[in-house]
């Protein structure tokens, strides 16, 4: 949704994120005419004119009320929806709200937003509307995943460009959401489904997301250290009493190097969580093991936000190789039980857009 979400969109495409039909929405048609994406829905036309919404979420949220038919005709039939958004802006602020209530409410889909902060020298006015509509969104989403651009910083070095570091945002919202994509759509030696995410995820408010990769005599445990002591994590995964685990490698990971990553995570996080578990061989990641955490059901008391104040100088240590996707913000939701998965029929797209999604069959049944 907007030009951040749609850029990151676009980056996902790039990556080959498996088995997900994508959606840009956007008030801006000359950015909307550059998007790769599946289905592209051209919203407020009477209202900006096919212009963007001027850095005013008002106008942003107005643009999406009034379409809000082609919205839920885009998205119709999903079982799984992520909303992909740079807040502060004012179609991805405004906007987002209203497609993740379209989706969450009108096509009961399983909502997730995935969206980034800001960086801090963007200035305080685009800083303030973005935590504004980050309250808003959270209302409307089962899960809510925030990225602190700010936090991007932290693994940049000197010599990074804007133009990196507008990458590395991208990339962060690509990794979030493919983490979780990959879950559901490839095939485990202990598989987890749509079923388990939904577990996980519906309701759940905050999410606190990690991928760590390793290589070495301690690889599993690395990459699980990596996945839930990241840099760009907000918070920690204390208290969190829902985790959704996946452990990746190639035939030759050893049953006492799962056993150690799955004890380090669970040491980390309430003693009674339920945590469900899975593994994948892939062959791709030649000797490294990927570990994905994703933690939800915490006590929001006892969730230690560190976000910079405004007027706060930002650190920047020396960079590091590896980031994992964060998360952030409380989102007041109540628990609601797990739907079972997965049985998805294509959304409904626009004349332009008629093309048959080309994934294999076995992929059509956990479609996003």
């Amino acid at each position: 949704v907007g030009g951040g979400g749609t850029n990151a969109v676009n980056r996902m495409i790039e990556e080959g994120i498996r088995g997900v039909e994508f959606v840009a929405v956007n008030t801006d048609a000359q950015a909307l005419a550059i998007s790769d994406a599946d289905i592209k829905v051209h919203i407020g036309t009477d209202i900006t004119k096919g212009l963007g919404a001027g850095a005013n979420p008002e106008v942003g949220k107005e643009a999406a009320e009034d379409s809000r038919d082609e919205i839920k005709a885009a998205l119709a039939g999903s079982d799984m929806v992520f909303i992909t958004a740079g807040e502060g802006g004012g179609t991805g602020t405004g906007a987002a709200p209203v497609v993740a209530d379209i989706a969450k409410n009108d096509v009961g889909a399983l909502t997730v937003g995935v969206v980034t902060k800001p960086f801090t020298f963007e200035g305080r006015k685009r800083y303030a509307s973005a935590a504004e509509g980050i309250e808003n969104l959270s209302e409307n989403v089962d899960t809510l995943i925030v990225i602190p651009n700010d936090r991007l910083l932290d693994l940049s070095e000197k010599k990074t460009t804007m133009l990196e570091a507008f990458r590395m945002a991208d990339d962060v919202l690509c990794q979030g959401t493919q983490g979780i994509t990959d879950l559901i759509t490839v095939p485990g030696l202990i598989n987890l489904d749509f079923a388990d995410v939904c577990t996980i995820m519906k309701g759940a408010g905050t999410a606190m997301m990690g991928i760590g990769t390793a290589s070495g005599d301690n690889r599993a445990t690395d990459a699980a250290e990596e996945a839930i002591s990241s840099r760009l994590l907000e918070s920690s995964i204390d208290g969190a009493t829902r985790v959704l685990l996946s452990i990746a490698g190639n035939k030759d990971l050893g049953i006492q190097e799962i056993n150690d990553a799955a004890d380090l995570v669970a040491k980390n996080v309430d003693p009674e969580a339920n945590i469900i578990f899975g593994t994948v061989v892939d062959e791709s990641l030649g000797d490294q093991v990927r570990v994905t955490v994703i933690a939800t059901g915490f006590n929001d008391a006892n969730v230690q936000q560190t976000l910079p104040s405004m007027s706060a100088p930002v650190s920047r240590p020396a960079a590091r190789e590896r980031a994992a996707a964060p998360v952030a913000a409380p989102v007041p939701a109540s628990q609601k039980p797990a739907t079972m998965p997965i049985n998805v029929s294509r959304p409904a797209s626009s004349s332009s857009n008629d093309k048959e999604f080309d994934i294999p069959d076995f992929l059509k049944r956990s479609r996003i």
